[in-house]
């Protein structure tokens, strides 16, 4: 049920400075909140991940997290250190593909990062915002990997350069975009639009004081897109290079591959805000 790149079992996967688990990685610090965030993730699937647990007996979910997030992490650890498959003797992990525990180790995560980086080394905060939104929009590491991003100032040429299958179509929706009354495709917003447009994104981010929710919200406002995921995705990316215009610990919403088991540990608690949930969680990680 996992794509190839999203928002990560832990929310966000951003190592922050707390109790350390048991391989040695750190789970975020989000803020509290007063009531439960809307969930604004839009996507036709909804339905079917709410009801992806159904029928499935779990006595303690909050181990059952844990043993999941420790198993994922030593298949990630067994794999890349050159052990053979299979890197693990659940026939679940060994049949079924799932996200790393943490973002920043996902392919299309690595591979963004290391094409914003010389954009965001330069501190030209529009450029930085148009490289992540082209990134996220792409969405592919094989493209990201080898494209330059020196050519995100030429739409013409960048579009000769990606080709056809320049984006990943099956990670998460991207739609159309209509701005000033004009209709931008997937690729017309990736090499033209998010390049005329990054002031003012810039100014409708800053105004988010640090908070991502409502970046994403501010962001899609302009953009009038029915599944702003990509948007949140590209919003929450800004906190690796520039953590003091989106908080890498801001609250965040609820992605739809995390609702059913967040029910599951909010019926578990007796707690309704699932960031108070998320709060549990980490206090609970030293014990686990």
């Amino acid at each position: 049920m996992a794509t190839q790149d999203s928002v990560a079992a832990c929310p966000q996967g951003l190592k922050r400075p707390l109790s350390p688990s048991s391989t040695g990685r750190q789970l975020p610090t989000p803020q509290r909140q007063a009531a439960t965030a809307v969930i604004t993730q839009a996507h036709p699937g909804a339905a079917a991940y709410a009801a992806s647990l159904d029928g499935l007996k779990l006595e303690d979910p909050v181990k059952a997290f844990f043993d999941f997030c420790k198993e994922r992490e030593n298949i990630r650890q067994r794999r890349e250190n050159g052990a053979p498959a299979p890197w693990s003797e659940d026939p679940i992990f060994q049949k079924a593909r799932f996200l790393n525990v943490f973002r920043e180790d996902d392919r299309v995560t690595k591979s963004l990062m290391k094409f914003v980086q010389p954009v965001a080394a330069k501190g030209e905060l529009a450029d930085l915002i148009q490289a992540i939104f082209f990134a996220r929009w792409c969405n592919k590491d094989t493209t990201l990997e080898t494209l330059d991003p020196e050519l995100l100032k030429d739409p013409a040429v960048l579009k000769t350069a990606l080709g056809a299958s320049w984006a990943n179509e099956t990670a998460y929706p991207v739609e159309t975009i209509t701005w000033d009354g004009v209709k931008y495709s997937r690729l017309e917003a990736a090499t033209e639009l998010f390049g005329k447009i990054a002031p003012i994104l810039v100014q409708e981010i800053e105004g988010a004081k640090g908070d991502v929710m409502k970046a994403t919200d501010a962001v899609n406002a302009k953009l009038g897109m029915n599944t702003d995921f990509p948007i949140f995705m590209a919003c929450m990316d800004i906190a690796w290079f520039r953590p003091e215009l989106i908080d890498p610990a801001s609250p965040v919403p609820l992605g739809i591959g995390t609702i059913a088991f967040v029910k599951r540990l909010q019926d578990y608690f007796g707690i309704e805000d699932h960031m108070v949930v998320f709060q549990k969680m980490i206090d609970l990680q030293a014990e686990y």
